[in-house]
């Protein structure tokens, strides 16, 4: 096993079993000068001094729960068998070390401030019982003082530790959002993709059909013309949903397919219009359309947004309106792109549905994904119903220089 997981397996054991480890490893520590020979003159082992040595270790059980307390505890016991027996020394004050590295670890500024000066201050008296000599006493000081460094260093570990984790968990509960919010918007996004094509292609369908019972028998050549519309509809309504449906799938198997798909269609663009109107004109509707000012390229999603708008507005005419005209108009100016529909039907106050309905939901959030701006209601001189739709557009820098 690594130190890295042996590391990981002590911090998540039970403190009060690793302390009881901690505890008996000193005490095995400090059983060993009464367990090997002793040179001759040396004070001698006996079961009185030991139990006196035990003492100033069984208190490091509890260092987590009282470390200052325990400190004051080993101090005691050592003064204690300092002044009544003299039995074998230790090369390290082993359990004092371990109570002022807890206290430098765990406890207070005050507590660790004090614990140091008291320390400090017992250290003198302590080795003067003892040896006396100059050295005893700088290792003294330097062995507790590297103590209390390394009880801080201790700290600083955990509360980096402590801090890196939160960051993470905060940094996790921030991507879950996130991916949350993109979920949303996708499903959205999907929403509005399946209500622009289904809506469309089955307005127009239901629109041919109900004419074809009368064309049949008034002009079985526009009959035709009506089923073939119908058929046209459902075949393009049936590739753009493959095509959506194919990009699920994609998604869903992270780019890997299962099975053999057709090949991904661009979006919708601006040069789709035509056929559009064309299939709207179909239904019977008179269609115009029109653009005025420069046209200019523009980026692929705002075409393809352009395109559901006016497919939606032209989908809420034929559902709704019950209009004989309707006029599409692209005006492009030096900042902006304005879109037009205007019928000559019901207008809003007789057609439910034309202020709160989906259709009109998503062509307003399909003009703000792209900074725009949509306003829907009555048309002309209170007549019909219209929608102007704006998009801002992006000004290149060739545009710019000239």
């Amino acid at each position: 096993m690594d130190a890295a997981r042996l590391t990981a397996r002590i911090r998540s054991a039970n403190p009060w079993a690793v302390d009881l480890g901690i505890t008996l490893l000193v005490q095995a520590a400090v059983t060993i000068p009464f367990v090997v020979d002793r040179p001759a003159g040396q004070p001698p082992a006996t079961w009185d001094s030991y139990a006196l040595t035990s003492l100033m270790v069984l208190p490091l059980v509890w260092r987590r729960k009282a470390p200052v307390a325990v400190v004051f505890a080993v101090m005691l016991a050592g003064l204690l068998y300092k002044l009544t027996l003299d039995g074998p020394g230790q090369p390290l004050p082993y359990s004092g070390l371990i109570a002022v590295y807890t206290v430098a670890e765990l406890s207070s500024a005050r507590e660790r401030l004090g614990i140091a000066a008291l320390t400090f201050t017992a250290v003198f008296p302590s080795v003067a019982l003892n040896s006396g000599e100059a050295r005893e006493l700088l290792f003294t000081l330097l062995v507790f003082g590297a103590a209390f460094a390394f009880g801080r260093l201790a700290y600083t570990r955990k509360a980096y530790t402590a801090a890196v984790e939160d960051r993470a968990a905060q940094l996790e509960r921030a991507n879950r959002i996130e991916a949350e919010q993109a979920t949303a918007r996708e499903r959205a996004r999907i929403a509005r993709e399946m209500h622009d094509i289904l809506s469309h292609a089955v307005s127009i369908m239901i629109v041919q059909a109900e004419a074809g019972p009368v064309a049949v028998r008034a002009a079985p050549e526009r009959a035709e013309a009506a089923f073939d519309a119908i058929s046209e509809t459902g075949r393009d309504a049936m590739v753009q949903l493959r095509r959506l449906l194919g990009v699920l799938r994609e998604d869903a198997t992270s780019g890997t397919a299962h099975e053999p798909s057709e090949p991904r269609k661009p979006q919708p663009a601006l040069d789709g219009l035509p056929g559009l109107v064309k299939r709207v004109a179909g239904s019977g509707l008179k269609v115009g359309y029109e653009t005025t000012g420069p046209a200019r390229p523009l980026p692929l999603d705002t075409e393809a947004t352009v395109y559901r708008i006016v497919q939606e507005a032209l989908t809420n005419v034929v559902k709704h309106a019950a209009a004989r005209a309707v006029s599409v108009r692209l005006a492009y100016g030096t900042d902006a792109l304005h879109i037009t529909v205007t019928d000559d039907g019901r207008g809003p106050a007789q057609v439910p549905g034309t202020t709160t309905g989906h259709g009109l939901i998503g062509i307003r959030e399909r003009a703000a994904a792209h900074g725009g701006t949509a306003r829907t209601g009555a048309g002309p001189g209170g007549q019909g119903f219209e929608v102007v739709v704006r998009i801002p557009l992006v000004i290149s820098p060739v545009e710019v220089g000239s």
